[in-house]
């Protein structure tokens, strides 16, 4: 997963310009209306509310626009009303490609991704098709520093994760989606900052990619895809090699 873990290093590298554009708040705050609207507005007792709340405050969302999209969720503002769907599709080189979206508007959703895929060298395909390659893990990263891979081994399995992968920097602690805070606690207890943590998509099997056409157009289609207004959340299965993704990325 090295080239796929790069990939969500240059994630976390845009986020602060999303942030600026403004697209990064209209995903989260169309998150928080749909979380609000199918678990009520406490936070304390509806954990997809309080993800979203932590996921805006982590992006300096500000508080009045917090409140105003509970309150949108809720039916006690006007708002648009929004519909989650899953699209599952093919990237190049047959990558599994999983898209979380909240719309108000799925036909115009299903064509402009069909547009996005077809650009890209990839289709949409049926439900279905590749959401049996994903299964819902706890993913907590540490950036590297000065750590050593026995050192956050000890303090992750200890606690109860299911596995660590060593990149060139950062480790990646693994979890049941069960026992994920009480392992983030125990990390965090123990010193270490995670750079990321939530509850997600993890792939059973990886596609590797070694050819720098189908590279690019797998790396093009994955912003297109982020870019999207509609989408909320892209999975993918690909693996790069490093100095493949860098080169082709331009982004290291």
């Amino acid at each position: 997963m090295a080239g796929h873990s790069h990939w969500a290093q240059i994630k976390r590298k845009k986020a602060a310009q999303d942030a600026k554009r403004g697209r990064l708040f209209t995903k989260i705050a169309r998150e928080i209306i749909v979380a609000a609207r199918l678990g009520g507005g406490d936070p304390e007792g509806n954990p997809r509310l309080r993800a979203a709340i932590a996921a805006a405050k982590a992006a300096n969302m500000p508080k009045e626009n917090i409140e105003r999209a509970i309150r949108k969720g809720l039916g006690l503002e006007e708002g648009v009303a929004y519909e989650e769907i899953t699209f599952e599709g093919y990237g190049p080189g047959g990558v599994a490609v999983l898209i979380e979206s909240v719309t108000d508007n799925r036909r115009r959703t299903v064509s402009e991704l069909r547009h996005i895929f077809s650009k890209c060298g990839g289709n949409l395909a049926e439900p279905g098709a590749v959401s049996w390659i994903f299964e819902k893990k706890g993913l907590i990263v540490i950036p590297r520093d000065h750590l050593s891979e026995d050192q956050v081994l000890e303090i992750a399995l200890e606690a109860g994760a299911e596995d660590v992968r060593t990149y060139e920097g950062e480790f990646e602690i693994i979890t049941e989606p069960e026992s994920f805070e009480e392992v983030k606690a125990a990390v965090e207890r123990n010193g270490l900052s995670p750079s990321s943590s939530q509850v997600t998509l993890v792939p059973k099997t990886m596609v590797k990619l070694e050819d720098e056409k189908t590279v690019q157009q797998m790396l093009r289609l994955m912003e297109m895809l982020e870019e999207h207004d509609d989408v909320q959340k892209v999975y993918a299965n690909f693996d790069i090699p490093e100095e493949l993704m860098e080169k082709t990325s331009g982004a290291s």
